[in-house]
């Protein structure tokens, strides 16, 4: 079992006096197998209003506003969140299984080929290469394998608004290119795949009463007869160091703060994320 206090904070500062924000919010860890959310607190400056509700996906999310003239915008998500490990589903099924009908209909949405995820020329080809696999998981470790070896992780190479396609072709990325582009491969072979997001504890060697810094992450899960985690990023298994918060068709179902201004100013956004083991 381990415990971790997550601190996720976001400031906005605007060049200018802004008169609104509307946004929404995705920083609340989901409760299931193998993860309990003990707390989760959500601060925001200013705020007038609020509402919280789980979206389409299940996701948590808060809707907020903020109506008086602002020149910066705070937000503190903390949440204690204990983990514990989760066996994963057994022996690999054939190639039949994911393509019976049924199951491509019940999982159309996990399918469902858009511009980020969307193969061009290079993600094809990487799916081909792939497809002489003899099981669906076999396929799936195979090319978060290649995505790994082949990918340079590179911080500012892409934007939120970036295809796997394009990160594929300049071999360079974030977690979230990596996931689109392992995402858009298996859909293609037929493979359903969905997008988590959340937070991978920065070090694994982390000691009780310890604190690094990271970031938020994003890993798949693709479809074996039941949904089978795996970071094409790292390369380790999913376990009890990687905390989930939404999941999604692609990145634009899960971005953990999107949202509008009101008013003439830019916007310089700063992110932190600090993970504590408690125990």
């Amino acid at each position: 079992m381990r415990r971790y206090r997550i601190v996720h904070t976001t400031a906005l500062a605007y060049d200018g006096p802004v008169r609104s924000a509307h946004n929404e919010l995705r920083m609340t860890p989901l409760n299931e197998a193998g993860q309990t959310t003990l707390e989760n607190r959500i601060r925001i400056r200013p705020m007038t209003w609020s509402n919280v509700y789980r979206d389409h996906w299940g996701t948590h999310v808060m809707a907020m506003e903020s109506l008086a003239e602002h020149t910066r915008l705070d937000i503190e998500a903390i949440s204690t969140v204990e983990k514990t490990p989760v066996e994963q589903p057994g022996a690999a099924s054939d190639w039949s299984a994911v393509r019976d009908p049924s199951v491509q209909d019940r999982l159309y949405e996990w399918l469902m080929l858009a511009t980020l995820t969307r193969p061009g020329e290079g993600v094809a080809a990487l799916a081909e290469a792939a497809r002489s696999r003899p099981t669906p998981r076999a396929a799936a470790e195979e090319l978060c394998r290649v995505v790994r070896e082949e990918m340079t992780y590179k911080p500012g190479s892409t934007g939120v608004h970036s295809s796997g396609e394009e990160a594929w072709a300049d071999r360079a990325g974030v977690c979230q290119d990596f996931a689109h582009i392992t995402i858009g491969a298996l859909r293609s072979l037929g493979v359903p795949a969905r997008y988590v997001s959340g937070y991978l504890v920065p070090r694994r060697d982390l000691e009780v009463g310890e604190t690094a810094i990271g970031e938020s992450h994003a890993w798949v899960e693709f479809w074996d007869d039941a949904w089978v985690p795996a970071d094409p990023t790292n390369g380790v298994a999913v376990d009890v160091e990687h905390v989930v918060v939404a999941r999604g068709r692609d990145y634009e179902d899960v971005p953990p703060f999107k949202g509008v201004y009101s008013g003439g100013a830019s916007a310089q956004q700063e992110v932190v994320v600090s993970t504590t083991r408690l125990a």
